[in-house]
């Protein structure tokens, strides 16, 4: 229903809020709400207000860091430059795994085995995929082991390295480098520099530039690394470092130094054998198993353990490997026929051998029994007859026939000795051991072993200088005395007296022959050695005496040919010659010789089961001693004395030589049939020229001081008038 208002307004609920009064509006109005200024928008926080130098320090580095960043970026784009030029540079992988300047030379023994190498030894290519797996892992265990996860540089190993410098007293970049393997690459391969023999004298030199540390160094490394790292896979830098890197004993690359070692290939290495040959890559020369084995077991052991800590083998490998070390193969161990190695390289031509550029094989003469042989009695004889200590060096020289050296030991093992090679290139006076060549005349002309010299006091005028009057070594005298008596009792004055009988051209000229080539003494002193000679040359000279008298130049090379290739390049190097005195002569002259065993100065040589001939040789002062003697297979030479050429004490050659070559000749004969020396007494040409001569039977006819003390001697009635003829006619000389 509708209720009216009766005149009222209506009610109306009031608005909540009310913002202005209606026009004609009633009631009262509400107040207005204060007004308000109008506010900015603000962009960011309003700026601080800061001190004067506040505010120019941070302008400063705001200045700063605009040029820092700049230069980041402009350095940035320069190293990509120098790794892009690197890069472009690089040559493909197969070019870079053999770039050695030298080729090798790899030398066999009689029996076709191999015992030494000269030169840079490159035993062909092996890759990372190749390789025995425990190599390729004890390499990046030992090397890098972030190898896998850096671009070419380690920022953390640098620093490792510097700290560990430091720590040690040198410089932050001496010694520990921190370099990655591509980095260690990149120092073989020189930067991309080539070896140039006009720049570095030798390859030896260009390497050690190569590897010259500093800064620089290091600043050049850097982007030839990264080149390398966008340019090569990983598998393919460790290619490379597998074939350049230097393991000592001339190897260049693991397959080469895992066939010096081991006789095998780096693809079948095991653990121990892997370890040893990562761990040579720290210092090669020192850690070489052939210095010392103890010390290369020792440095594989912490690579074993490197190997164990990263994962790559379990503690029951590791303990395996420990306890079953790399053993070095039988070449590698008997370390035999180094001084004849040297030798034979010398006496090869030197583009075929020293200067190579290719891979070189020669076979040889070398018997490594022999030679294992020689150096134990060698070894025997100073150990049990030489007091400790002794200084006295000693060489030795094993020759067949025909000169073929079998086997040669060129001194003692001693501090400071060197690689002088005492057979082959010392120069010393010979003593007795030259006074076979002049009886070895005599023989040639027609004079017999029993033919008569007296050993009386002699004086010869020589023009220009004097009398000169020699002495025996005893300064006794014998008398009349037969021609082998005087050389089996090492005789001086005999041997001048038979010396100038013949003339002493003649006694040079066949000494010369037979291979005795330095300058020989001019005087009478000639027949009693006073000409110097090296060992090799005195054995070869009696090896001539042996075959029959005829020259033979020593040789330990029998041919030569390129690594691959069947063609012989070059000969044997010697063998036997012109015919120097008759075989009669040489057969007469071995009688006399083989005397000087007997009952002479080399009785301590002597050998019970075999014929043996030979000769002792002392100097004046007893500064060189000598045995040269020989059996009907073999030659053998033995010298001793001071490499300073100061006086042996106590030492002839009848004593220490002759017992040395006693040692020698009992051990390489052993097994060998005892095969009797060609040995003939053939009548003088000066009573089988009597028609009414007979042969001699013995008597007493003389007194006691002249009857000839050798067995099977006798004289007849004769014989006084047979002697004064002699001495008249051949042997007679002012004294």
């Amino acid at each position: 229903m509708a209720v009216k208002s009766g005149g009222r307004r209506p009610l109306v609920a009031d608005r909540r809020y009310a913002t202005k009064a209606t026009a004609g509006g009633s009631g009262p109005r509400k107040p207005a709400e204060p007004s308000r200024k109008p506010t900015r928008q603000r962009r960011g926080r309003p700026p601080r207000k800061h001190g004067f130098v506040v505010g120019a320090v941070l302008a400063l580095w705001r200045m700063v860091w605009a040029v820092i960043w700049r230069l980041g970026v402009v350095s940035a784009l320069i190293l990509a430059g120098i790794v892009f030029y690197f890069y472009a540079q690089l040559p493909p992988v197969a070019d870079l795994l053999d770039a050695r300047a030298r080729g090798s030379v790899t030398m066999l023994d009689r029996e076709g085995k191999v015992y030494a190498w000269r030169g840079e030894t490159f035993g062909g290519t092996i890759t990372a995929d190749t390789v025995s797996p425990y190599l390729h892992d004890a390499v990046v265990a030992t090397e890098d082991k972030r190898f896998y996860w850096h671009f070419g540089i380690s920022p953390r190993g640098i620093a490792s390295a510097i700290r560990i410098n430091l720590s040690e007293g040198r410089g932050p970049l001496e010694g520990n480098g921190g370099s990655t393997i591509t980095q260690q690459v990149a120092k073989l391969l020189c930067l991309g520099v080539p070896y140039d023999s006009a720049t570095w004298k030798s390859e030896k030199e260009y390497e050690a530039d190569c590897r010259r540390g500093g800064i620089w160094r290091k600043l050049k490394e850097v982007p030839y690394a990264m080149a390398m790292e966008a340019k090569y896979s990983k598998e393919e830098i460790l290619t490379i470092y597998f074939n350049r890197a230097y393991l000592g004993a001339g190897a260049r690359g693991f397959e080469a130094a895992a066939q010096r070692y081991f006789g095998k290939s780096a693809n079948k290495v095991n653990i121990a054998e892997a370890a040893m040959l990562a761990g040579l890559l720290k210092a090669p020369s020192t850690f070489a198993p052939t210095a010392s084995l103890e010390r290369a077991r020792a440095r594989a052991n912490v690579v074993i353990g490197l190997m164990e800590e990263q994962g790559y083998l379990t503690a029951a490998e590791a303990d395996e490997a420990r306890d079953k070390p790399a053993s070095l193969s039988n070449a590698a161990e008997q370390k035999t026929g180094g001084f004849f190695a040297d030798w034979v390289m010398d006496t090869a031509p030197d583009f075929l051998a020293g200067d190579t550029t290719e891979d070189v094989i020669i076979e040889t003469t070398l018997d490594q029994g022999l030679q294992k042989k020689a150096e134990e009695a060698l070894a025997y004889v100073f150990d049990t007859k030489v007091k400790a200590g002794s200084k006295a060096q000693a060489a030795i020289v094993v020759m067949s026939a025909d000169g073929a050296v079998r086997a040669m030991v060129g001194g003692r093992n001693l501090p400071n000795a060197g690689d002088f090679n005492r057979a082959t290139q010392a120069l010393r006076q010979t003593g007795s051991a030259f006074k076979p060549f002049a009886y070895a005349v005599a023989m040639d002309l027609g004079w017999s072993p029993m033919d008569y010299v007296e050993d009386i006091p002699l004086t010869i005028n020589i023009p220009g200088s004097g009398p000169w009057t020699p002495q025996n070594y005893d300064k006794e005298y014998k008398g009349v005395i037969t021609l082998t008596q005087a050389l089996a009792e090492s005789r001086n004055i005999p041997a001048v007296r038979v010396s100038e009988a013949v003339g002493r051209d003649l006694v040079r000229k066949v000494a010369t022959e037979f291979g005795i080539a330095s300058n020989m003494a001019d005087g009478p002193a000639l027949a009693l050695g006073a000409s110097e000679s090296t060992l090799i040359e005195m054995t070869g000279a009696y090896a001539g005496i042996l075959n029959g008298g005829s020259a033979v130049t020593p040789y330990g090379l029998n041919e030569l040919r390129l690594q691959g290739d069947d063609e012989v390049l070059f000969g044997k190097g010697g063998g036997i010659g012109e015919r120097v005195i008759s075989e009669t002569a040489a057969r007469a002259l071995t009688y006399m010789m083989s005397e000087v065993l007997i009952s002479g100065t080399g009785k301590r040589a002597r050998l019970k089961d075999r014929d043996a001939a030979g000769k002792t040789g002392t100097t004046q002062g007893a500064r060189d001693a000598w045995f040269v003697g020989f059996t009907a297979d073999y030659v053998v030479g033995v010298w001793m004395g001071n490499d300073d050429n100061s006086p042996l004490t106590g030492v002839t050659g009848g004593g220490l030589p002759a017992e040395i070559w006693h040692e020698v000749m009992m051990r390489i004969n052993e097994g060998l049939p005892a095969t009797p020396l060609q040995m003939e007494i053939p009548p003088s040409k000066y009573v089988a020229a009597d028609p009414n001569y007979q042969e001699p039977t013995y008597t007493d006819a003389l007194p006691e001081e002249y009857v000839d003390p050798m067995p099977d001697m006798g004289s007849d009635a004769g014989r006084k008038d047979i002697v004064e003829q002699l001495l008249e006619d051949i042997l007679g000389t002012g004294n």
